[in-house]
């Protein structure tokens, strides 16, 4: 998608979401439409949550490895501040940022800003996951992306927590969760 001036001269901006569970390819979306964008010669900034250093303290990586520089921040008000002159911005893991993320992306988009946020819909008990119901609200776009179940090969859209651990955000990778396919996450 360009970032096309309207009949004033003013750049449009918007909000895109892409969504789905863990092992869906939320990541690995993101990263391809930043790519693209910086094809096209647009200036792109990239952020995620400093406490996401599953795979990489600095950058963001898919399950498959692929990556792209990102800047780790601790409060999403900090996008505003790194994101002057920018046509794009990335947000990575957008679950685990706080309520100021929304209003962050929404003003961004007034900027003339296309901002691209990838994040988990649900949590590991299919409950509405951080600021991810606001933002999927405010989008303008939205691509919700499924996994394979492990156990039926159905299309998976919850994120099977395989440990007993309590509490709503647990970091993990294949070791902690498994995409599921709802039937079979309740199994």
């Amino acid at each position: 998608m360009f970032i096309e001036p309207n009949l004033r001269g003013e750049r449009r901006g918007w909000i895109e979401v892409i969504c789905g569970s863990m092992f869906s390819g939320k990541t690995e979306e993101l990263i391809r439409r930043l790519k693209r964008a910086r094809i096209a010669n647009l200036r792109v900034e990239i952020f995620k949550p400093a406490i996401d250093v599953r795979y990489d303290e600095t950058k963001v990586v898919s399950h498959d490895s692929n990556a792209i520089a990102s800047t780790p921040i601790d409060n999403s008000q900090t996008i505003l501040l790194m994101s002057q002159d920018v046509d794009v911005v990335g947000i990575d893991e957008a679950q685990f940022f706080d309520q100021e993320v929304v209003n962050v992306c929404e003003t961004l988009a007034l900027r003339g800003v296309r901002v691209i946020v990838a994040g988990l819909d649900m949590d590991y008990q299919g409950k509405p996951f951080g600021q991810m119901p606001n933002l999927l609200a405010t989008a303008d776009y939205i691509t919700k992306l499924h996994a394979i179940c492990v156990k039926c090969g159905s299309i998976a859209n919850i994120s099977y927590r395989k440990t007993a651990a309590k509490g709503q955000v647990l970091l993990g990778e294949k070791e902690t969760y498994e995409p599921r396919c709802r039937n079979c996450a309740h199994e």
